[in-house]
């Protein structure tokens, strides 16, 4: 049996539909996370819903993205430390906008007060919207999206290693 190649996995698959999904909204979205379940533990449990999102039994290793509450006003990184989601969840999906700015500007921040309103009136910031997820046993996948000046011209990055600390604090909310 052939390795599965990472950029073809379900969970590198999941991860680009919810991007897609996000997408759909537009740009300045909050912070949104989504628990993943395997496709065929869904449609035994929930055959209504399963019907109504149009889910068909098919690959083992398929994984449905279900929404989750909006997150809060507290800082992302304390939320997602105070999260824990039982055996049946079998990952987590986060899609995050972030400010990204050039390394050099990034080591001025240290020294300013208010480093989020410095950054968002920066003239050589990009906005980014990170979708990350993982799964049980360490697996992860990460969809970087760059806004362009129209969404015709926004970027897209896929990839495994795209947001490391993000990817250790959704692995921490699967542990037991």
């Amino acid at each position: 049996m052939e390795p599965m190649d990472p950029l073809t996995s379900p969970l590198q698959s999941v991860v680009g539909e919810v991007e897609g999904h996000v997408a759909e909204a537009g740009w300045d979205q909050p912070p949104q996370l989504f628990a993943l379940v395997q496709t065929e533990e869904l449609l035994r449990a929930e055959p209504q819903l399963a019907q109504t999102m149009g889910l068909v039994a098919g690959d083992p290793s398929s994984l449905t993205p279900i929404a989750q509450e909006p997150l809060g006003d507290a800082p992302l990184d304390a939320q997602l430390a105070s999260m824990v989601f039982g055996e049946e969840v079998l990952g987590v999906v986060l899609a995050h906008e972030v400010l990204v700015l050039p390394p050099a500007a990034e080591a001025a921040l240290a020294e300013v007060e208010d480093p989020a309103a410095v950054a968002a009136e920066h003239p050589e910031r990009r906005e980014v919207r990170m979708v990350v997820g993982v799964v049980r046993g360490g697996g992860s996948a990460c969809v970087l999206r760059l806004r362009g000046e129209t969404p015709e011209q926004d970027e897209r990055v896929t990839g495994k290693d795209l947001a490391p600390n993000l990817v250790t604090a959704l692995l921490a909310t699967l542990e037991d």
